[in-house]
């Protein structure tokens, strides 16, 4: 009986011990896949960082006073800086599920590659608020030089409502790429194309108020003459 016990006993350590030397290759080399991972994600966020920076998009974030209404509700955020992170992370939840797969947790990598399947939207999303932040400034000042070279005035409202315009469908479309209420945000988007067709219109027509009544002012002249 004893002698049984210590059989058993020592046959299940020898398969402790077997598992334990089996699965060194496999620490090991999720540790290896774990650590470049770790070193190309922080790399690769701070060249986009970096990148950002060059094209001087932290300026075009103040510029628009996205800053300073971040900072009155005590928030402190480097844009060039976010956005690099979000690339920095959804790199290392990349290299994070391979070591997970490669240690054999089958249901934390079915869980990380759940939330890999979303980091694609974040992406998408953080690429239309950069684009949306480079729009508005380009076409903003395009507008504005525009209208001001044709002596129509308000140019700074025309300008500011194309701003606004291209800001509200960027916030929409970054709302609908992470999947937020698609149907209400529809709704509200009809809402804001029809607003600002009104708005569109009013700003035009003050802006030309003045050419307009230049032109019926010329008329009435020459029936007269």
């Amino acid at each position: 009986m004893v002698l049984d016990w210590y059989t058993i006993t020592l046959a299940q350590l020898q398969d402790l011990w077997a598992g334990a030397v089996a699965f060194v290759p496999q620490l090991i080399g999720a540790l290896v896949v774990f650590v470049v991972g770790w070193i190309v994600a922080v790399i690769v966020g701070k060249v986009v960082s970096d990148v950002l920076r060059r094209v001087q998009f932290n300026q075009l974030f103040d510029r628009e006073g996205f800053r300073k209404a971040l900072e009155r509700a005590d928030l402190r955020v480097d844009p060039s800086e976010f956005i690099g992170g979000i690339f920095k992370w959804v790199l290392l939840i990349v290299f994070v599920l391979a070591a997970v797969e490669i240690l054999g947790l089958n249901q934390l990598a079915a869980f990380l590659g759940d939330v890999l399947g979303y980091l694609p939207n974040v992406l998408v999303a953080s690429l239309i608020f950069v684009f949306a932040v480079v729009i508005a400034d380009i076409v903003g000042k395009f507008l504005h030089a525009t209208v001001e070279s044709a002596q129509m005035g308000s140019g700074h409202y025309v300008a500011a409502i194309v701003k606004w315009s291209i800001w509200i469908f960027a916030v929409i479309a970054i709302l609908l790429q992470l999947g937020v209420a698609k149907d209400f945000l529809l709704l509200v988007l009809q809402g804001v194309v029809a607003f600002l067709v009104v708005a569109g219109g009013l700003a035009f027509g003050l802006a030309g108020k003045d050419v307009a009544g230049d032109l019926l002012r010329e008329v009435v002249r020459k029936l007269k003459g």
